[in-house]
C-alpha cells in the first residue's frame, strides 16, 4: 500500500486539458486567463477586487504593502501558524507580537489580541492578522469590532479557508468578500481546497490597495498606457507574477470547488462519528457550528502526555503503517530565538502544540482508506490506556 498523505492535490484529466488552452495562445503570463481567473474569483467571493500572483506567501507580503507596513509600525498575528505571515512582516521591517490562541480552536481570538496589546503596552498598532487555522473563519465579526475600536487594519490570512463562509445576523458571507476585513489572502498550494499548482490570491474592496498591489506584483513596473516601451519605478519591488498556465488550472478547479468541499465535509463528518465519539481520548477542534469551513485540515487533539505517549513516537508509529500525519503548526516562538520573555510565553499554544495533530484529508481520499486510518489511531490509543492503568 502506498502512502497515504496528510494532504494531495485533486487534478483530473478536464484540469489537464484546459491547461492545454495554452497552446492556442502566445501569452504566457498576464494575459487573458489572468483576468479571467481574477473575475472568476472575484464573482465567486464577492468581493469588488481580487488579484492573483504566485503564492499564499506574495499574498500576505502584497497585503502588507498596501498598508503600508513598513519600520516602527506595531502588527498582531496569532502564535500558531506558517512562518510566512511573521516573514513578510519582517522583510517589511514591522514590529512583530505575537498572541496566543484559544486552545478549543486552535486560533487567535481578539481576547488574545487584547491581552497581547496590554501584555506588550501597545499604544497604536498598525494591524492585526488572522488565521483560519484549518479552514474556519472564527470570530470574525468580533474581529471588525475591534478593528474599528483600534482604528487598525483587519488582514485575514485566509490561506487555509478558501470556499468557506460565516454568518452575521443570519447572513451569510464568503471569506474573502472582504465585508468585514480590510484584505484576505488565499493560497492554492497543491494541499488546499483547489490548486493553480502554486498560486494565491489576495482580495479587497479598497480600489488604492487593489492598485497598489497590481503595481508591485511586476516589479513595480508601471508602463505607459501609450507608449508600452515607456515605463517608471514607482517602488522596487519582487516578481510576484502568476502565469497563465496556473491560471488556467485555477479556471478548471473553481469550478469544482463546491464538489471538493462536500467531499471533505462528509470525511471530517465520519471522523467526528467514527474517531471522536468512539473514544474520549481524542478530541476535535471546537469550532462555530453556523460557518461553513473549507476543511483544508481536520485536526484532532490527544493528551499524550496523560497517556504517557511521545508524541514523535505516535507519528512514528502511524507512518508505519503508511499514514502520515502532520503538526500544523509548530508556534512560530519556538522557531525563533525570541529573548523578550514576553514574546515566549504562550500557554495555550504550547498546550495546542504537544496536543494537535492533522489526518489525511483530501478529495481523493477513499472512506475504506480513511476507516484504516480510524482503526490504526483506536487501536494504537487503546493499547496506550490499558497499558497505562497496568503500570
Amino acid at each position: 500500500m502506498a502512502y497515504i498523505p496528510y494532504g494531495l492535490h485533486s487534478v483530473d484529466k478536464k484540469d489537464l486539458r484546459s491547461i492545454l488552452k495554452i497552446n492556442k495562445s502566445n501569452v504566457y503570463t498576464n494575459g487573458e486567463y489572468l483576468i479571467d481567473f481574477e473575475n472568476q474569483t472575484k464573482k465567486y467571493l464577492g468581493s469588488n477586487y481580487s488579484i492573483a500572483v504566485n503564492s499564499g506567501t506574495s499574498a500576505i507580503h502584497l497585503a502588507y504593502k498596501a498598508i503600508n507596513l513598513k519600520q516602527g509600525d506595531n502588527i498582531i498575528m496569532p502564535s500558531v501558524n506558517f512562518i510566512a505571515s511573521y516573514s513578510m512582516a519582517k522583510l517589511c521591517g514591522a514590529n512583530i507580537y505575537l498572541a496566543d490562541i484559544d486552545y478549543k480552536t486552535g486560533q487567535m481570538s481578539p481576547e488574545k489580541i487584547k491581552e497581547c496589546i496590554k501584555k506588550n503596552k501597545l499604544k497604536k498598532i498598525k494591524a492585526f492578522v488572522a488565521m483560519y487555522l484549518g479552514g474556519s473563519p472564527e470570530y470574525i465579526n468580533e474581529f471588525f469590532k475591534l478593528k474599528k475600536k483600534l482604528n487598525c487594519y483587519f488582514i485575514e490570512d485566509a490561506c487555509h479557508a478558501f470556499g468557506s463562509s460565516y454568518k452575521i445576523k443570519n447572513k451569510t458571507y464568503m471569506t474573502g468578500s472582504c465585508k468585514h476585513s480590510d484584505i484576505s489572502t488565499f493560497s492554492f498550494h497543491p494541499v488546499k481546497t483547489i490548486t493553480t499548482g502554486e498560486g494565491g490570491l489576495i482580495t479587497t474592496n479598497n480600489f488604492k490597495f487593489c492598485k497598489k498591489i497590481k503595481e508591485q506584483r511586476s516589479h513595480g513596473i508601471i508602463r505607459n498606457s501609450n507608449k508600452h516601451w515607456l515605463y517608471k519605478i514607482k517602488e522596487t519591488s519582487f516578481n510576484y507574477r502568476i502565469s497563465e498556465i496556473n491560471c488556467l488550472l485555477g479556471i478548471s478547479q473553481l469550478k469544482k470547488i463546491k464538489k471538493f468541499i462536500n467531499k471533505r465535509i462528509l470525511l471530517s463528518s465520519k471522523y467526528k462519528k467514527e474517531l471522536i465519539l468512539k473514544t474520549n481520548l481524542v478530541k476535535s477542534l471546537e469550532l462555530e457550528n453556523s460557518n461553513l469551513s473549507a476543511w483544508h485540515l481536520f485536526i484532532i487533539l490527544i493528551d499524550f502526555k496523560k497517556l504517557r505517549i511521545n508524541k514523535n513516537d505516535f507519528i512514528g508509529s502511524m507512518l508505519k503503517h503508511k499514514i502520515v500525519l502532520q503538526q500544523h503548526y509548530i508556534p512560530i516562538y519556538r522557531l525563533l530565538n525570541l529573548k523578550n520573555k514576553k514574546q515566549i510565553s504562550f500557554p495555550n499554544a504550547d498546550k495546542y502544540f504537544k496536543n494537535a495533530l492533522s489526518l489525511p484529508l483530501f478529495n481523493d481520499l477513499t472512506f475504506s482508506k480513511q476507516k484504516y486510518i480510524i482503526t490504526k489511531i483506536i487501536k494504537f490509543i487503546n493499547y496506550a490506556a490499558i497499558k497505562k492503568r497496568t503500570k
